[in-house]
Parts: structure tokens; C-alpha cells; sequence
């Protein structure tokens, strides 16, 4: 308020005294004129003048004036003035220095300004009058009342919007109030489980208050994340190192070199670094300095490779090819490998003797399909949305027993993601799994060939169905 009525006084003087200014230099210009005008005085006291032919204003409507003797008598008036008695200022009759007045004269306003008038009489400069040079002020007298309205006006609304401000502004800010309060409780109490109200409200508030709940969740997601990855190392690291303290502490107790006891030492170090090794991967992956290869692929060459290398393996389960097409995708044909590894690792894992593995390769709508399918012990649907997370396992003693860090497949889903791809499960326990890699093709082509011999006598990239394949 302090500063709108100082922009109100700023507002009414300012423009004012510039009228004021402009017609105080008119009437004094005129005043100025009229001296120079040769002014006789009769014998008998009163004075004559002859009005120059380039003073027009003079004779306006708007402008007047008198020419009076030193005691406000006689003289000569302008044409406007015929019927008009008395002079235009009679307090500015004042000595020898020029005096500007506000007069009224009924209802008119005027500004006159009286000037003192000299004649030269035996080459001295003798005061004989006054010259009252006066301009109808009305405009100004309007102007000045509208000025003071329209700041009325004005400043009738700001206080009306004060007013509003004052009663509206609580009501307003009070959400923003709680979500403060909400974040101070959160970071006095390290609570990220607590959220902000007013999530229900379409406005901004209900915007901002929506988002930082999604903020905090994810937040607490990421929280949570970090403390079971830490509780989770801890424990991974801890079990093969208390497994090769026991056994060099018993090796020294019995003062000799035990075979059982090294190869215990050898396999709890190697999954040791295993596990190392894949928590660097997905560490540099997380910051986004493991670098992928992009380069054309052919996946059903890769995925042939990696059957033929699996076949090797010493297991008495059952492997098959159902089928592979023709396909390429850009990537990298190392970390492509490792996925396929991983999926058909876990499958190998969680198959029992006598079991089978399914393996095919398809092209669909412009995507290159990889599943692996297991007839193993399956995984309960309450643990299906939690088996790509880092260290998660549905059977943790299994899992370690076999040598797992159950991070096999985070990586697969990382890997899948960084080629634009995705992973996905389908599982039931006592029956088996079936994991799913979609992958972008670049190109859709499949051989319409089909075989039904036996796999190794089939070139990469023909579609065939293979016989089983059991390791003794």
C-alpha cells in the first residue's frame, strides 16, 4: 500500500505540474509581448494600445489580459474582456516582481500571471502598471478531478485486492505448507514411507504434490535397493570366506596339505570372483560406462554357438532345438552371448536329472524371439515379480549350494533393455519356466526350409527341429 501511494502522488503532481510549467511559460511569453507594445498614456491617465497583427492569440477566446495604472485603475483590456469589471488578479498588484495566481471567477478558472510594466520617461525607466495575462484553466480543473477518480478508483481496488490476498493467500499456500511440513518430517525422521496429501486435486498443487510422491517412492525404492544389495553382498562375500578360513584353519591344525580341503578353497574363490565380476558389470552399467559394441548380428549363428557349447555340457538333461529362423539384430555379440548363457544357466540350475530344455529362435513382427523353457521345480507366482532383481532367489540355499549369485539375471535383463529389447517370465511351479527375449530385428527374413535330422549336420540359420540330447 505504502508503495501505490507513492506511485498515486507520483501519478497526480508529476503530470500536473508539467501543465502547470507549460502554461506559466505561454502566459509569461505573452506578458512579455504585450510590454514591448508601444502604450501611450493620455493626459488625462488612461492608456491606449495598438495590438501587433502577429499576436492572434491575444485575441482568442482562451486568452485574456489588462493593462492597469499602479493603483488597479483604467487601462485596457482585451477584447473578451468588454464586459468584464475589475482586474483578473486583484491580489497580484504586489510590488515590482511577477506573481502567478489560481483565480475563480464564478465558475471559471483561470491562471494568471500579473507583471510589472515600465515606460522610459526623460531616460528613466519609471513603473506606470501592471500587465495581467490570464488562460481559461478549466481543461486543467477537468483533468485534475478525473486524475484523482481514476486514482480513487484505483486505489478502492488495491485495497480490495489486499483485502482478497490477505483472506485468500492462507487458504492457498495451506497445501504447500503441509507438503513442507510432510519433507521435514521425512528428513527429521529418515522416513521415506510417508507421503504428501492432496493428490486428489487436478490444480497445480495437486501436480506437484502427485510427483513428489513419485519422487519419494522411487526414492525409497532405490533406498531399499542399496540396503539389500549391501546386506546382500555382505552375506555373499562372507559365506566363501568363512569357507576358506575353516578350511585352512583345519589344514593348519592338521599340519599337512588336504586335497578336499584346496578344492573347497579353489571353488569358494573362483565364485567369489564370479560374483566380484558381476557386480563390477552392473556397477559400470548403472553409471553408463560399459561401453556395447553395435554392429549387424546374425542371432541365429550366435544362438547356434552357444546350443553347440551348452551340448558339452556334463548333465544328464535333455537339450533341443525346436526351432531357429533367420534373423540379424545391431548389438553386441559378446554381451548377446552372456544373456543366452545366463537364461540357459538358470535353466540347467533349477532342472533336475532326467529333465529336458527346450531352446528356439523365432522372428515375429519385427522382433527376434529367444526362449529358453526348463521342465525344473518352477518359480511361485508371489516371487515372479521380484526374480530380475539383483541377489533375489527362490531358492537361496539351492542357489548358493550351486555355485549362483543371483545376479545372472539382472544382467540377461540388462543386457535385453541396453539392446532395446525386453525380458519376460512365464513359470508354474512343479511344472517349469519359460523365459522370453524380445529383441528389435532389422531385417524380417526366415528360410522356409525345415529339417527333422539331427541339429549338427543342420547350417546355422535353417529352421529345424532337433532329436534330444543327453550327456551320459
Amino acid at each position: 500500500m505504502v508503495a501505490f501511494l507513492l506511485f498515486t502522488i507520483i501519478v497526480y503532481y508529476l503530470p500536473l505540474s508539467r501543465i502547470r510549467a507549460e502554461v506559466d511559460r505561454d502566459l509569461v511569453a505573452l506578458a512579455t509581448e504585450i510590454q514591448r507594445l508601444d502604450i501611450v498614456v493620455n493626459p488625462d491617465g488612461s492608456m491606449s494600445i495598438a495590438i501587433a497583427p502577429d499576436l492572434p492569440t491575444l485575441r482568442t477566446a482562451s486568452t485574456f489580459f489588462i493593462i492597469t495604472d499602479l493603483h488597479g485603475g483604467g487601462g485596457i483590456r482585451s477584447g473578451n474582456l468588454v464586459r468584464f469589471e475589475g482586474l483578473l488578479d486583484p491580489e497580484g498588484l504586489n510590488g515590482e516582481t511577477q506573481v502567478f495566481h489560481d483565480v475563480t471567477h464564478g465558475d471559471t478558472s483561470l491562471r494568471v500571471v500579473t507583471v510589472p510594466l515600465y515606460k522610459s520617461v526623460a531616460g528613466q525607466r519609471v513603473h506606470i502598471g501592471y500587465v495581467q495575462v490570464a488562460r481559461l484553466f478549466d481543461t486543467y480543473e477537468r483533468f485534475s478531478r478525473f486524475l484523482v477518480l481514476a486514482l480513487f478508483v484505483g486505489f478502492a481496488g488495491a485495497t480490495a485486492a489486499l483485502f482478497l490476498t490477505v483472506l485468500v493467500t492462507p487458504s492457498s499456500f495451506k497445501p504447500l505448507e503441509d507438503i513442507a511440513d510432510v519433507t521435514r518430517q521425512i528428513t527429521n525422521a529418515d522416513d521415506l514411507s510417508r507421503r504428501v496429501p492432496y493428490t486428489e486435486r487436478e490444480d497445480e498443487v495437486g501436480i506437484l504434490a502427485r510427483s513428489f510422491n513419485q519422487l519419494l517412492e522411487r526414492l525409497e525404492n532405490l533406498f531399499q535397493t542399496q540396503q539389500r544389495l549391501l546386506a546382500d553382498v555382505s552375506h555373499e562375500l562372507r559365506t566363501p570366506l568363512t569357507t576358506i578360513r575353516g578350511n585352512v584353519d583345519l589344514m593348519r591344525r592338521m599340519g599337512e596339505v588336504d586335497e578336499d580341503s584346496l578344492q573347497i578353497i579353489q571353488e569358494e574363490a573362483e565364485r567369489m570372483t564370479r560374483l566380484v565380476g558381476d557386480l563390477l558389470l552392473l556397477a559400470r552399467a548403472d553409471a553408463g560406462s560399459l561401453p556395447l559394441e553395435r554392429k549387424k548380428i546374425e542371432l541365429d549363428g550366435l544362438f547356434f554357438e552357444v546350443y553347440r557349447q551348452v551340448s558339452l555340457i556334463d548333465k544328464t538333461v535333455t537339450v533341443q532345438m525346436k526351432e531357429i529362423d533367420q534373423v540379424c539384430v545391431m548389438g553386441d555379440p559378446d554381451r548377446l552371448k552372456q544373456l543366452m548363457w545366463n537364461l540357459i544357466g538358470n535353466a540347467l540350475k533349477y532342472t533336475s536329472a532326467g529333465g529336458h530344455i527346450s531352446l528356439s529362435l523365432s522372428q515375429k513382427d519385427g522382433w527376434a524371439c529367444i526362449e529358453v523353457s526348463d521342465s525344473g521345480i518352477g518359480i511361485p507366482p508371489q516371487d515372479l515379480p521380484y526374480i530380475f532383481e539383483r541377489f533375489y532367489r527362490v531358492d537361496k540355499a539351492r542357489t548358493r549350494h550351486q555355485g549362483g549369485s543371483g545376479l545372472g539375471l539382472s544382467i540377461a535383463r540388462w543386457i535385453a533393455q541396453a539392446h532395446g529389447g525386453r525380458i519376460s517370465v512365464v513359470s508354474e511351479v512343479g511344472v517349469g519356466s519359460t523365459f522370453s527375449v524380445w529383441l528389435p530385428a532389422i531385417h524380417t527374413h526366415a528360410l522356409a526350409a525345415e529339417d527333422n535330422g539331427d541339429l549338427e549336420s543342420t547350417r546355422p540359420g535353417m529352421r529345424v527341429l532337433s532329436g534330444p540330447f543327453r550327456r551320459p
